[in-house]
């Protein structure tokens, strides 16, 4: 199974960036798929997650700017940042916890894609 991500770049302050990130492989199911966030000297953090039939959670920091969403049909899950300031700049990792055709679950992650926010 690998996870890839697409769509960072460079945005200015008030701008908007769509995340992909699309899981391939030998996939029996997903129970969720998130983003997160690490920026240069600080900790990996939440951005965003979204549960197998939709349930969504975020931080209170991207809270109303940021939207998750998924294609179950594409396995593919989707980061809509909206809004976002120069403190939104790092490098943004999906993963993904994935039952495989062969019944072990596991989490996945990404390969990263970087997000900078000019002021």
């Amino acid at each position: 199974v690998q996870l890839q991500a697409s769509g960072g770049g460079l945005v200015q302050a008030g701008g908007s960036l769509r995340l992909s990130c699309a899981a391939s492989g030998s996939i029996f199911s997903i129970n969720f798929m998130g983003w997160y966030r690490q920026a240069p000297g600080k900790q990996r953090e939440l951005v965003a997650r979204i549960f197998d039939g939709g349930r969504t959670n975020y931080p209170d920091s991207v809270k109303g700017r940021f939207t998750i969403s998924r294609d179950d049909s594409k396995n593919t899950v989707y980061l809509q940042m909206n809004s976002l300031k120069p403190d939104d700049t790092a490098v943004y990792y999906c993963n993904a916890d994935i039952r495989v055709v062969a019944g072990s679950l596991n989490r996945y992650w990404g390969q990263g894609t970087l997000v900078t926010v000019s002021s």
